[in-house]
């Protein structure tokens, strides 16, 4: 394993008869980056956590996570990382605080140490206040971050999260993926998040896998595979624009770094091969329009996603 790398997969299969889950899967994530591992749901993701972390035996391939192979050496792995699937479970009938340090109990933490450094997670993840109520008194939102201080009283080196923000309305969705992001910058942690929601994904994650039917389709940073799979029309300009006629259209088209419009009432989306904000502002104004507002857009994740399956199936090729 590289010392770059954290967690390594090679080859990684797993078939239940006739049913490959995970196909020939190879990746490597980082140490200190926040990774989003995105796919519809029966993808393959939580099968391929399950096996990380040594819960589920590969077919064939190999996979190390921190220098460990789970598949061998489970135990050892648990020591090294923190898992929070999407349902949570507690002790309902014991509070916030008291969950955590029977965690830290049963990772041999001191008891002395373990309260002071529960209180302090507690804190951090915004739950002081609720800190000493039973946790059938919590939100979803808050049996999550209360998730978040339970894995890490152990201090993991690699933090898993399998679909973290489910069920949680959009104001928790937002404070979750704060703190996930805050505490992997503050503390140098690796998180692997696994999620089919495209833009929560996009909001916080260095680099994404795009995972269908048990295969890693595409991997890298956002704007990379972006630009890779947008290289006819790079540049998406958005401008508002009134009166937005034919000939305004027309005008636009017949640049030749323009490969086409989209047109609204008073928006159009110019799809071009390079930014001529410039060029676009002068053609509407002598067209005779009046130009309120015009900017250049970013492809996200889902226009990524959708684009790659135009059509209802994968482009040809690949732009990992």
């Amino acid at each position: 394993m590289s010392k770059e790398n954290i967690i390594e997969l090679n080859g990684l299969t797993k078939k239940y008869g006739d049913f490959t889950a995970v196909d020939h899967l190879s990746l490597s994530v980082k140490r200190g980056e926040i990774f989003g591992l995105l796919g519809p749901n029966g993808a393959g993701k939580t099968t391929t956590i399950l096996m990380l972390l040594g819960l589920s035996e590969p077919t064939s391939g190999k996979v190390e996570v921190c220098g460990i192979d789970p598949t061998f050496q489970p135990l050892l792995v648990k020591e090294k990382v923190g898992y929070l699937p999407d349902e949570v479970g507690f002790y309902e009938h014991l509070s916030g605080i008291d969950n955590i340090l029977y965690t830290a109990a049963l990772n041999r933490i001191e008891s002395s140490a373990a309260e002071e450094k529960a209180r302090q997670l507690l804190e951090q993840v915004g739950l002081t206040q609720k800190a000493y109520e039973k946790v059938y008194t919590y939100s979803r939102g808050m049996k999550q971050r209360l998730g978040l201080a339970d894995i890490l009283i152990k201090e993991p080196e690699v933090i898993i999260l399998d679909e973290p923000t489910s069920g949680i309305d959009p104001e928790g969705v937002r404070e979750l993926l704060t703190l996930i992001k805050q505490l992997s910058r503050e503390r140098g942690m690796t998180v692997l998040l696994s999620s089919h929601h495209l833009y929560q994904v996009q909001q916080i994650c260095d680099r994404v896998g795009l995972f269908v039917d048990g295969k890693l389709i595409a991997v890298g940073p956002i704007k990379e595979l972006a630009y890779s799979l947008f290289q006819s029309d790079p540049i998406l300009l958005e401008a508002e624009a009134e009166p937005i006629d034919d000939g305004l259209v027309a005008a636009i088209k017949a640049n030749q770094n323009v490969t086409r419009v989209e047109r609204g009432r008073q928006r159009l989306q110019i799809f071009c091969r390079q930014n001529i904000s410039a060029e676009i502002a002068n053609i509407i104004v002598n067209h005779g329009a009046r130009l309120n507002h015009l900017s250049q857009h970013d492809y996200g994740l889902d226009e990524i996603y959708h684009r790659y399956f135009e059509g209802g199936r994968p482009h040809e090729g690949s732009f990992r």
